[in-house]
């Protein structure tokens, strides 16, 4: 289930590119919006226009039609647009379901695009058969391309109209996710790779979040299902926040379930430069921040703006050394010194006049952090003695927007 289907008309919006392979040849499926010629709207006009960037991106495309419908105004258009284009095309009429509808496509034949190919995408009718002729194409040369790192996953997360978008085409100098000032514009999760100074990265834009109480459409619900399973699968959750509204509640909950789920986590301020200059505004955001971030002060706050390109950068940056934090780790030495130094300056309390006292401890894991530590009596140890434990790690090595995993065990 790689793309969000429903019966709704204008589900798909941004290009979206998986890779799979079919007789041992691998190749990249790029899905795209509907083509709509000339359309007055403003959505519609975007997502005609990423289906011209992915026509001019592609080695060969796959025309697909409506076998219930039979040839329309829009399919001609479509048509003329792909034999000019010279590309490689195969005509695909989908939804023919059976054999009466297979007998009926060849009406089709009109569009002169060559032979339609009948299948039915939700049945699996002709798909393989389909396939087979897509890999006998002269595009495939055969050869296997080595599998491509993803390197850093880098979630864009926050609610709508935040600039998630924005900031992805900005920091590639293209166009590749659709933006428009219509909230909720992007509905699916779309990967793109980039390298940037010799970092790999794999940037994830996410469809908006609210609140559920005022999801009321079930593709906004499927949107919103996926963006979660994507903080659950990333290693950074970069969560964008429009610097002219305010930290939300559900901006909140996104970084908890970041925290829960042991991501790194980065707070974006963005459109920062509609703010900057406003002195009450930015007081207002110091005091803001320092009261919600209070628990996880931990995470880095970024200024940027999407639009302008101001600071943008700061983010890959701040991507790379939250990275690095995750991956790193302590020696048991340095912990014990980290434990000595701790015992002498500042005990646990006694409970139930029992003397607590932490031993030893030990990093098991890495990416994310994980530390145990040995104790007398485990079982007693108040949460914030593992609060002071925690700045004490944070204080021995530099762990810059990682959640920490703090377990204690018996000696």
């Amino acid at each position: 289930r790689e793309a969000i289907v429903h019966d709704q008309p204008g589900v798909t919006r941004d290009r979206k590119i998986a890779e799979t392979e079919w007789e041992g040849k691998p190749f990249h499926l790029m899905d795209t919006g509907g083509y709509i010629h000339k359309s007055a709207d403003q959505l519609e006009t975007g997502v005609t226009q990423q289906v011209r960037l992915a026509i001019e991106s592609a080695d060969m495309i796959l025309f697909l039609v409506d076998a219930m419908t039979g040839i329309t105004a829009a399919d001609a258009e479509v048509a003329a647009l792909l034999r000019r284009s010279g590309k490689s095309c195969i005509l695909v009429v989908n939804k023919a379901d059976n054999t009466a509808r297979e007998l009926g496509i060849h009406e089709f034949e009109g569009l002169g695009l060559g032979l339609p190919r009948p299948v039915s995408a939700s049945l699996g009718r002709g798909i393989g058969d389909l396939l087979s002729e897509i890999v006998i194409q002269p595009v495939f040369t055969g050869e296997i391309p080595p599998a491509q790192d993803q390197g850093i996953r880098l979630a864009i997360v926050g609610r709508p109209n935040a600039g998630k978008s924005t900031f992805i085409n900005t920091i590639l100098g293209e166009n590749r996710m659709l933006v428009t000032e219509v909230p909720g514009t992007t509905r699916d999760t779309v990967d793109v790779g980039l390298t940037w100074e010799d970092h790999r990265f794999t940037l994830i834009d996410t469809a908006g979040l609210r609140r559920k109480s005022r999801v009321r459409e079930s593709v906004e619900y499927y949107s919103s299902l996926r963006t979660r399973r994507v903080v659950e699968s990333c290693d950074i959750v970069c969560i964008f926040v429009d610097a002219v509204q305010e930290i939300a509640h559900q901006d909140m909950r996104v970084i908890r379930e970041a925290v829960q789920a042991r991501k790194g986590i980065i707070l974006v301020l963005n459109k920062w430069d509609l703010v900057k200059s406003d002195e009450e505004k930015v007081r207002t955001w110091h005091h803001e921040l320092k009261i919600r971030l209070r628990a996880v002060s931990f995470i880095p706050v970024l200024r940027i703006s999407s639009k302008t390109g101001f600071r943008i950068r700061q983010v890959l940056e701040t991507a790379i050394r939250v990275a690095e934090a995750r991956s790193r780790r302590l020696s048991s030495p340095v912990i014990n010194q980290m434990i000595e130094k701790m015992n002498r300056h500042m005990q646990h309390p006694a409970v139930g006049g029992k003397r607590i006292r932490v031993m030893y401890g030990t990093q098991p894991r890495c990416n994310p952090p994980a530390f145990v530590f040995f104790c007398n009596h485990p079982g007693l140890v108040r949460p914030s003695y593992k609060r002071f434990i925690e700045n004490q790690i944070r204080e021995t090595a530099d762990f810059e927007g990682v959640p920490l995993t703090l377990s204690f065990k018996q000696k």
